[in-house]
């Protein structure tokens, strides 16, 4: 068999951040259970962004890297997002467009909540895997954005869902899928999903979100665990604790991981409190830490998490990453790949935290500025000219770097610039 796995990843943390802890304050939040959520910063979106804008930012620094000649066997583009500004039209296309790829291209879109992105990133290792057309490239970008707004009414809307605005996020991460896995080498066939219908978090319009808090960590904790099963019964000789050198969680917030990975140690590998926080210090943390800087981005945030391990984990050696992927709904994954020591030094170069970094911090005026839609894009608009003084710092400090910015819509067809 081939060997198939991720060639690049970057991701788009925005332009824009809002220091989570000032947040909870100002909403005058239970410090102490704010606490627990274990986040820092979340990436707030401008109205000149949006997911096209956060995809293309992501991907353009992989494809600008890549020859004529490899650029065009990019043969099938996969957009995966909930944050979809179309009901039929594809943000594919517009990012197709914009990142100038050959028109002999499969250009669609997937949509199952905070899993989409791992079914992208599934799908673009099958179609490699399947050898239909030998040396093909697959590109796969998972962008969200939460403009938070809770939908009103409804038994199941409590005060507990407004600590879920301090974790919800923006931006975007892109994946080239290849036979040359410089980055991550995916095991072919280590795979246990899972997946019912359960009504935890959800989109009912598409401004807003609802859901039952309790109902999204249980399912979670669930699916966390029957899929690490399946694995395991796939896959022989597998365990917990000791086959697996780093972790990677689909992130709502880092308290949530924090907690399932307790429960599986505790549960699957039986070991005591102190082992356990030692091996989430070691295993899981590296994982967290960009998580923790942009929030969940609901289909990228278990890709952001296998970014931030690759970034920020020790790989002298070969090291195998098992990723758990869930979204609400639900699915759910766990499934695995091997970082080879030369994986991190392509990571770093995309500068992935120097462009978290590099963001512009938000007073909580301007974020309430924003949340009050002044200027702010809404689904199905028709036509719009944007604001990009709204925020004048938060301009300012995209200038220069060859930024893709909404500009208009027109007819509600969207029209795009290079800041």
């Amino acid at each position: 068999m081939i060997s198939v796995g991720i060639e690049a990843i970057n991701v788009f943390g925005g332009t824009a951040y809002l220091n989570v802890m000032e947040l909870a304050q100002y909403r005058q939040l239970d410090l102490q259970r704010f606490e627990n959520l274990l986040m820092k910063e979340k990436t707030v979106a401008l109205p000149y962004e949006d997911p096209v804008t956060c995809g293309v930012n992501a991907a353009k620094p992989i494809v600008d890297a890549l020859p004529d000649a490899e650029k065009d066997r990019i043969e099938m583009l996969i957009t995966c997002t909930e944050s979809g500004i179309d009901f039929g039209k594809s943000i594919s296309s517009y990012i197709h467009d914009y990142l100038g790829l050959n028109r002999n291209c499969r250009l669609f879109e997937i949509k199952q909540a905070c899993y989409s992105g791992t079914a992208g990133l599934q799908m673009g290792i099958n179609f490699v895997l399947s050898q239909v057309s030998p040396g093909a490239k697959a590109l796969v970008v998972a962008s969200d954005i939460s403009r938070f707004i809770v939908a009103e009414a409804g038994d199941a809307l409590t005060a507990d869902w407004s600590y879920a605005e301090p974790s919800s996020g923006a931006g975007s991460v892109a994946l080239l899928i290849s036979e040359a896995p410089y980055v991550f080498q995916i095991d072919p066939g280590a795979n246990g999903y899972y997946g019912y219908e359960v009504m935890d978090t959800c989109r009912p319009i598409p401004d807003g979100e609802a859901g039952d808090a309790d109902v999204s960590l249980m399912s979670y904790l669930d699916c966390c665990e029957q899929t690490f099963l399946e694995y395991q019964r796939r896959v022989e000789g597998v365990n917990y604790r000791d086959s697996f050198q780093y972790l990677a969680f689909h992130t709502p917030f880092g308290g949530m991981v924090k907690g399932a990975h307790r429960t599986m140690m505790r549960k699957i590998a039986k070991a005591t409190p102190a082992e356990i926080e030692e091996d989430y210090q070691h295993r899981v943390i590296p994982g967290l830490t960009y998580c923790q800087r942009v929030g969940n981005i609901m289909g990228g945030t278990v890709l952001l998490s296998l970014a931030s391990t690759i970034d920020n984990g020790q790989f002298d050696s070969p090291k195998r990453i098992g990723c758990f992927s869930y979204g609400s709904g639900c699915c759910s994954e766990f499934y695995s790949g091997v970082v080879l020591p030369d994986g991190p030094k392509r990571v770093h170069s995309m500068g992935i935290e120097s462009q978290l970094n590099e963001r512009y911090k938000l007073s909580m005026d301007e974020y309430e500025s924003l949340l009050k839609g002044s200027g702010a894009v809404k689904f199905g608009t028709r036509n719009v000219n944007l604001d990009f003084q709204l925020v004048p710092g938060a301009w300012e400090a995209s200038q220069g770097k060859e930024r893709l910015v909404l500009e208009e819509i027109r007819e509600f067809h969207r029209k795009y610039r290079w800041a």
